[in-house]
């Protein structure tokens, strides 16, 4: 019953995303577009956090390799469609992914989150220092692509981003949802939880523990990697600031403020981050203070996150019509 709520609200939230650039300013319809990529990047990331229970604090790496890999395939290759660029970056994430992934998931805890680190910053160094390969700190350029074999010349850029490419990257976080929901859902990700819970008892049971693990980080990884390209294409440059461990960080915490329990809480989170950063930008530069004052009150008052707390809520809203019925049953029986 909770998934089918869960899936109407949904269903309602992309109706309002459908129709937003009919009333809303062009401003706030291109600030949606990172709200798609971070959320195609989460629903990646908590299936190593939420479902696995693997805290990476390197994640960036696969926003970066993203980024970088549109920029080789527009800017290096020539290629002008988005749709080889996304194909390109999903192979390169998982080549990369394997290898670090199959070294990184042997190990739990405080161990898996600092060797991500250690490879994001490994590969944060590598852009930063080999400028005649990356471009150093001022990154690569990612020049403007086609999208379905269609240039939309007619278009300058803000009425691409607010119109063509904002329909394109709505329908890739739905597609990508769907994949991930269908993902979490299926036996695959009923071990992941097993392991989540009791990596020991699922082992004695016959569950592949490092394959499973593995299999989760390259399929965090290509999530990564595709938020990543939409994130490159929409500001137009790769910078090594998106691998960076702060960034990373902003990935751990847009998740834990959503929720990392609930599907959906990642992809809330994405939107509310996206929002209040650039709200407290606008009115003041210790926009950084607030938001962890934000998060300091997510997690000691409402540990699950926005979307925990509005199950919380609705849950006490059920009771208490469920107890209101019931008084006026008893009321009314003789």
């Amino acid at each position: 019953m909770k998934s089918k709520y869960a899936l109407l609200l949904a269903a309602a939230g992309i109706a309002a995303l459908i129709a937003l650039p009919h009333f809303a300013r062009p401003f706030y319809v291109s600030l949606m577009i990172p709200f798609f990529a971070y959320a195609i990047a989460l629903l990646g990331f908590n299936l190593l956090f939420g479902y696995s229970g693997l805290l990476s604090f390197g994640h960036a790496m696969f926003i970066g390799v993203g980024a970088y890999g549109t920029a080789i395939v527009s800017g290096v290759l020539g290629i002008k469609s988005f749709e080889v660029a996304l194909i390109a970056v999903i192979v390169g994430a998982t080549l990369i992914a394997v290898p670090i992934g199959a070294l990184c998931v042997r190990y739990t805890g405080i161990f898996f989150g600092m060797l991500t680190l250690a490879f994001g910053m490994l590969f944060h160094s590598f852009l930063f220092k080999f400028y005649y390969v990356t471009g150093g700190d001022s990154g690569m350029r990612v020049p403007r692509m086609d999208i379905l074999g269609l240039e939309f010349a007619q278009y300058n850029k803000i009425g691409f981003l607010t119109g063509p490419f904002y329909y394109y990257c709505l329908v890739l976080m739905v597609i990508a949802g769907a994949v991930m929901w269908r993902i979490v859902h299926s036996p695959f990700g009923l071990h992941l939880k097993a392991l989540r819970d009791n990596p020991r008892k699922a082992e004695y049971l016959g569950v592949r523990v490092w394959q499973f693990r593995l299999a989760a980080f390259v399929i965090s990884a290509i999530f990564g990697a595709i938020g990543g390209a939409i994130l490159g294409f929409r500001v137009g440059l790769a910078d090594p600031e998106l691998v960076y461990w702060t960034h990373s960080g902003q990935l751990v915490f847009m998740t834990v403020l959503g929720g990392f329990s609930n599907f959906f809480g990642p992809i809330i989170g994405a939107l509310t981050y996206t929002l209040l950063q650039d709200q407290l930008q606008s009115l003041t530069q210790y926009w950084r203070f607030v938001l962890g004052a934000v998060l300091a009150i997510i997690v000691i008052g409402f540990p699950g996150g926005i979307a925990g707390a509005i199950e919380v809520l609705a849950a006490r809203l059920r009771q208490r019509k469920t107890e209101s019925a019931t008084a006026v049953k008893k009321a009314v029986t003789p």
